[in-house]
């Protein structure tokens, strides 16, 4: 059953390795996404899943011990996804959004419960709106106790120098996802149309979407800790419990 949930943005920005000079612009981020984490520790989870934006390719499962890595951004920064593991060399590489979390949970100093178990798992950002929810009921039931650390950030077409360009659309859709998410509103989730989130570019529709079925008959409230739209890209910070 899930216990609790941490919802942040995964750009690799919120690295301060990779920010560089920009870093200071998302303190006030990295600081929101480390108390949502402590929400997470505090839930002495007996399973903790990071769920990301993947694609085609990425998509699937990662075990404890998968290796990611910021090599691709000029950074000499590699990460682990929870304890070492001695397979883990053989296993791909994490996606970027889970190799954000990974660098979270590492820079939170994450313990959890003794023995807990750390997964990852990237979810295709075109999945549709019910195998998301189907997904998370599934995570859900995997143990007595499980926390999500839900990786995702909202549309990147909020000014003309974003990403996906402004688009007008943009700022409302980011207003909804945030309220959601906000006060764990899990039908306002549900309703957020997969169509104009892909066109927006809002790559955490679909994990958004996998916590609320994880989420169903759990009885979790939402608390916001962060909103706002650096470099034109919607990122949302928020803790269930």
């Amino acid at each position: 059953m899930l216990v609790a949930a941490a919802v942040c943005p995964c750009p690799p920005l919120l690295v301060p390795e990779v920010a560089a000079g920009a870093a200071p612009e998302l303190d006030p981020a990295r600081a929101a996404c480390l108390d949502a984490v402590g929400v997470l520790a505090a839930s002495r989870p007996d399973l903790l899943v990071v769920v990301g934006p993947g694609d085609g390719r990425t998509a699937g499962s990662y075990p404890a011990g998968a290796h990611g890595s910021f090599r691709g951004f000029g950074v000499g920064l590699d990460v682990t996804l929870g304890p070492e593991a001695a397979q883990a060399a053989t296993e791909p590489p994490l996606p970027g959004s889970l190799a954000v979390g990974a660098w979270l949970l590492d820079r939170a100093r994450w313990a959890g419960t003794p023995g807990a178990a750390v997964e990852g798992l990237a979810v295709d950002e075109r999945s549709p709106a019910a195998a998301c929810a189907r997904a998370g009921q599934e995570l859900a039931a995997r143990a007595d106790r499980v926390a999500l650390l839900v990786m995702g950030d909202g549309s990147a077409c909020r000014t003309l120098k974003a990403p996906g360009y402004l688009d007008e659309r943009a700022e409302t859709f980011d207003a909804r996802a945030t309220e959601a998410l906000g006060t764990a509103d899990l039908a306002a989730l549900d309703a957020l149309d997969e169509t104009l989130a892909y066109e927006l570019k809002a790559a955490g529709r679909a994990p958004w979407q996998l916590l609320s079925g994880a989420a169903r008959g759990a009885g979790l409230g939402g608390r916001l800790l962060y909103e706002d739209a650096p470099y034109g890209v919607g990122y949302t910070v928020a803790a269930w419990s």
